[in-house]
């Protein structure tokens, strides 16, 4: 799972070509500057390798971990559950910073929240600093998101998620894609009593990065 670079909405140039009749090339902005009216798109992936299929929910605020988790808990509810018949544990692969990094507490903290709901164990992998470009997500989902909508503006969310959600490969990949209008807010304040709540079993070989979030089914 990660986050896809951020996209100013509105009538911005796109990196890339795409046919048009001769003589009537589509006009752009001249700068690329926010357009406070039309926001932004937020996109965050999750991307099952086994399936080859992908999950992208486009935030419309803030990338937060509660965006972040709420990702996965779509995930899950929409496909996840379907394809996977009573799973004890579920495996994600994340970058190290970000609003899914190692040290957010907020990150563990809906974690938490995410297993007590699923009775999943959900073991985390974190990939060590500079090395986010190992992530299979840039390589087997984003990398073709942005060929799909190579030289198209991206004036509206709506826009963004028919463009998601259109992408397909050769190899199978299918992508669902839906706009999560939920209000994020940045700063929020984990205390160190809501943190020791959290049923963390850290692995021997760096824990910081490598660790499981067990249930607690009296919550």
């Amino acid at each position: 799972m990660d986050t896809k670079k951020k996209e100013n909405l509105g009538e911005k140039a796109n990196v890339g070509r795409e046919y048009r009749p001769k003589g009537s090339p589509r006009e752009v902005d001249t700068h690329d500057f926010p357009d406070k009216k039309k926001g932004k798109a937020i996109p965050y992936g999750v991307y099952d390798i086994k399936q080859n299929e992908a999950w992208v929910s486009i935030g419309i605020n803030c990338d937060t971990a509660e965006f972040a988790v709420e990702a996965i808990r779509r995930w899950w509810r929409e496909l996840g559950r379907k394809r996977y018949r009573r799973p004890t544990r579920l495996l994600v692969t994340a970058d190290c910073g970000g609003s899914n990094g190692h040290r957010n507490r907020l990150w563990k903290i809906e974690l938490q929240k995410l297993a007590n709901k699923t009775g999943m164990t959900i073991e985390v992998c974190h990939y060590p600093p500079g090395t986010s470009k190992w992530n299979k997500i840039e390589h087997r989902l984003f990398c073709h998101i942005t060929r799909n909508w190579r030289g198209v503006p991206l004036e509206t969310h709506e826009i963004v998620v028919n463009l998601v959600s259109s992408t397909r490969t050769n190899e199978g990949l299918e992508v669902h894609c839906w706009l999560d209008e939920g209000e994020y807010k940045k700063g929020r304040k984990v205390t160190n009593r809501e943190l020791e709540a959290v049923r963390i079993k850290r692995n021997v070989f760096h824990g910081d990065w490598n660790y499981e979030i067990l249930p607690n089914r009296k919550s």
